[in-house]
């Protein structure tokens, strides 16, 4: 049970921070990219390449609980699809490029800044 007592106060901070940076870059970009949502996930990915080598109940609360609940995958695929649906290209493009080859590049950024610090 103490598995998901971790991964549940990890996932209430993960969830708040991103509800909490989601509405900040709303107020403060003013601007129809979803740079909270591309921020927040290519964070994530950084993030968790740095947590990849973490283990036992900090990797619970930190990786698959605040990073499960601060990156949001399921947003990014609605956000892309409407886009994509309006036609958007300049901004649908972009955004799949930046999110798949900025995260994959941050996630092993994190890895290599990790095992520096070890």
């Amino acid at each position: 049970m103490s598995h998901l007592v971790y991964i549940g106060i990890g996932g209430f901070f993960g969830a708040t921070a991103r509800y909490l940076i989601t509405l900040w870059s709303k107020r403060a970009f003013n601007s129809k990219f979803p740079i909270g949502t591309l921020g927040i996930n290519l964070l994530g990915s950084f993030l968790l390449g740095v947590l990849a080598h973490v283990n036992g109940p900090l990797a619970l609360l930190l990786g698959t609980g605040f990073m499960g609940a601060f990156t949001t995958f399921s947003t990014f695929k609605l956000e892309t699809l409407q886009f994509h649906l309006n036609k958007e290209w300049r901004i649908v493009l972009p955004y799949l490029g930046v999110t798949y080859i900025g995260g994959i590049a941050l996630a092993l950024l994190g890895m290599h800044v990790a095992s520096l610090l070890h």
